[in-house]
Protein backbone atom coordinates (compact mmCIF):
# COMPACT_ATOMS: atom_id res chain seq x y z
CA UNK A 1 0.00 0.00 0.00
CA UNK A 2 1.22 3.46 -0.90
CA UNK A 3 -0.03 6.55 0.90
CA UNK A 4 0.71 9.93 -0.65
CA UNK A 5 -0.08 13.10 1.24
CA UNK A 6 -0.69 16.49 -0.34
CA UNK A 7 -2.06 19.90 0.54
CA UNK A 8 0.56 21.09 2.96
CA UNK A 9 2.10 24.53 2.77
CA UNK A 10 2.68 27.83 4.50
CA UNK A 11 -0.34 29.41 6.15
CA UNK A 12 -0.99 32.10 8.71
CA UNK A 13 -2.49 31.79 12.15
CA UNK A 14 -6.24 31.47 11.86
CA UNK A 15 -6.22 30.18 8.29
CA UNK A 16 -7.69 26.95 6.99
CA UNK A 17 -6.01 24.14 5.11
CA UNK A 18 -7.09 20.75 3.80
CA UNK A 19 -4.71 17.84 3.62
CA UNK A 20 -5.35 14.82 1.42
CA UNK A 21 -3.93 11.33 1.42
CA UNK A 22 -4.33 9.17 -1.66
CA UNK A 23 -4.06 5.43 -1.14
CA UNK A 24 -3.14 2.88 -3.78
CA UNK A 25 -1.89 -0.67 -4.14
CA UNK A 26 -4.26 -2.31 -1.70
CA UNK A 27 -7.56 -2.13 0.09
CA UNK A 28 -8.50 1.23 1.58
CA UNK A 29 -12.14 0.90 2.43
CA UNK A 30 -11.81 -1.79 5.12
CA UNK A 31 -9.12 -0.21 7.28
CA UNK A 32 -9.16 2.61 9.77
CA UNK A 33 -7.02 5.60 8.87
CA UNK A 34 -5.28 8.32 10.82
CA UNK A 35 -3.25 11.48 10.72
CA UNK A 36 -0.16 11.98 12.83
CA UNK A 37 2.18 14.94 13.00
CA UNK A 38 5.74 15.58 13.98
CA UNK A 39 6.75 19.01 15.19
CA UNK A 40 10.36 20.12 14.76
CA UNK A 41 12.57 18.31 17.22
CA UNK A 42 9.72 16.27 18.68
CA UNK A 43 8.27 12.82 18.37
CA UNK A 44 5.51 11.89 15.96
CA UNK A 45 2.13 12.18 17.66
CA UNK A 46 -1.44 11.18 16.95
CA UNK A 47 -3.77 13.86 15.55
CA UNK A 48 -6.98 12.16 14.40
CA UNK A 49 -8.40 8.84 13.28
CA UNK A 50 -11.46 7.55 11.45
CA UNK A 51 -12.91 4.05 11.32
CA UNK A 52 -13.31 2.15 8.06
CA UNK A 53 -16.91 3.29 7.54
CA UNK A 54 -16.54 6.78 9.06
CA UNK A 55 -18.84 5.79 11.91
CA UNK A 56 -16.24 6.69 14.53
CA UNK A 57 -13.67 9.43 14.78
CA UNK A 58 -11.15 10.38 17.41
CA UNK A 59 -9.06 13.51 17.93
CA UNK A 60 -6.27 14.60 20.15
CA UNK A 61 -7.52 17.26 22.54
CA UNK A 62 -5.51 20.10 21.02
CA UNK A 63 -7.32 19.89 17.66
CA UNK A 64 -10.86 19.11 18.78
CA UNK A 65 -13.30 21.60 17.31
CA UNK A 66 -10.73 22.85 14.80
CA UNK A 67 -9.79 19.79 12.69
CA UNK A 68 -12.07 17.34 10.93
CA UNK A 69 -10.95 13.98 9.61
CA UNK A 70 -12.95 12.37 6.82
CA UNK A 71 -12.59 9.79 4.09
CA UNK A 72 -14.01 8.98 0.70
CA UNK A 73 -13.78 5.25 0.17
CA UNK A 74 -14.90 5.56 -3.44
CA UNK A 75 -11.85 7.73 -4.10
CA UNK A 76 -9.46 5.90 -1.76
CA UNK A 77 -8.69 9.23 -0.14
CA UNK A 78 -8.35 10.47 3.41
CA UNK A 79 -8.72 14.12 4.36
CA UNK A 80 -7.88 16.42 7.22
CA UNK A 81 -9.66 19.75 7.25
CA UNK A 82 -7.71 22.14 9.41
CA UNK A 83 -9.33 25.36 10.59
CA UNK A 84 -8.25 28.15 12.91
CA UNK A 85 -4.69 26.88 12.72
CA UNK A 86 -2.22 27.81 15.43
CA UNK A 87 1.54 28.11 15.52
CA UNK A 88 1.73 24.80 17.36
CA UNK A 89 0.08 23.03 14.41
CA UNK A 90 3.33 23.37 12.50
CA UNK A 91 4.91 20.07 11.57
CA UNK A 92 5.08 17.24 9.12
CA UNK A 93 1.70 15.56 8.77
CA UNK A 94 1.66 11.84 8.08
CA UNK A 95 -1.15 9.68 6.80
CA UNK A 96 -1.36 6.19 8.28
CA UNK A 97 -3.38 3.03 7.76
CA UNK A 98 -4.31 0.71 10.62
CA UNK A 99 -4.20 -3.05 10.28
CA UNK A 100 -7.92 -3.36 11.11
CA UNK A 101 -11.11 -1.42 10.54
CA UNK A 102 -11.12 0.23 13.95
CA UNK A 103 -8.48 2.63 15.20
CA UNK A 104 -7.44 0.50 18.13
CA UNK A 105 -4.78 -1.56 16.43
CA UNK A 106 -1.34 -0.99 15.08
CA UNK A 107 -0.26 1.02 12.07
CA UNK A 108 0.53 -1.01 8.98
CA UNK A 109 1.54 1.72 6.55
CA UNK A 110 2.80 5.30 6.64
CA UNK A 111 2.94 8.00 4.05
CA UNK A 112 5.98 10.18 3.45
CA UNK A 113 4.44 13.25 5.02
CA UNK A 114 3.52 16.76 4.00
CA UNK A 115 4.88 19.88 5.66
CA UNK A 116 2.52 22.36 7.28
CA UNK A 117 4.03 25.61 8.49
CA UNK A 118 1.93 28.13 10.39
CA UNK A 119 3.31 31.63 10.64
CA UNK A 120 2.22 34.64 12.61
Amino acid sequence: VQLVESGGGLVQVGDSLRLSCAASGGRFDVYAMAWFRQAPGKERKFVAAVSWNSAETNYTDSVKGRFTISRDNAKNTLYLQMSSVKLEDTGIYYCAQYHIGAFHGSISYWGQGTQVTVSS
